[in-house]
């Protein structure tokens, strides 16, 4: 199976539905309007079989504050595979195209881990962030210690992480905000 990859507006409305009805499913109802909101405007890796979309993710950016610095951030979003096509390698091979988006035009990758999710991510040597995390919202600045432990990080193109003695910063988004 081929990995294609595209930016939003040249996925084409019916794969964008296909790959929404997938998503809802492979989330078992768990996917929100946020959610997919949150997977637009970037660019999106997928497989497709004689099914459908066989395997989805997204990376889009964020901007993240760091010890007063603002970083471009790819953070990945609606990652999933097709219920009866899990464990085959699909995911990484999403990822693996993804991965090729960030280090070309970020500092760092960012992404929130299900515990399902987690073992893709710390086999592609994606890192759990250690430190505080927090969001710039419409009151300030807002702690997200439930996040902490489920955020994972990767360098871009052989850069630095930042160090987590200082918190990373996200901005606001409706729903969800990791």
């Amino acid at each position: 199976m081929t990995v294609r990859t595209a930016p939003t507006h040249e996925v084409g409305a019916a794969r964008l539905h296909s790959v929404r009805e997938m998503l809802d499913t492979a989330f078992d109802g768990d996917f929100a309007d946020e959610d997919w909101d949150h997977a637009l405007g970037g660019v999106h890796a997928w497989i497709e079989d004689g099914r459908g979309v066989a395997a989805h993710g997204a990376v889009v950016m964020r901007r993240v504050l760091h010890r007063g610095r603002s970083h471009r951030v790819g953070y990945v979003e609606g990652v999933a595979v097709r219920g009866d096509l899990r464990r085959r390698g699909l995911g990484g091979a999403v990822m693996a195209e993804l991965e090729r988006v960030i280090d070309g035009a970020y500092a760092f990758g960012a992404l929130s881990a299900s515990d399902e999710g987690a073992a893709l991510y710390r086999a592609r040597d994606w890192r759990v962030w250690g430190g505080r995390l927090a969001v710039l919202g419409p009151e300030g600045i807002a702690r997200l210690a439930e996040e902490e432990g489920s955020v994972f990080l990767r360098p871009a193109a052989g850069r630095t992480l930042p160090d987590d003695a200082a918190p990373l910063v996200f901005d606001w988004r409706d729903g969800d905000v990791m």
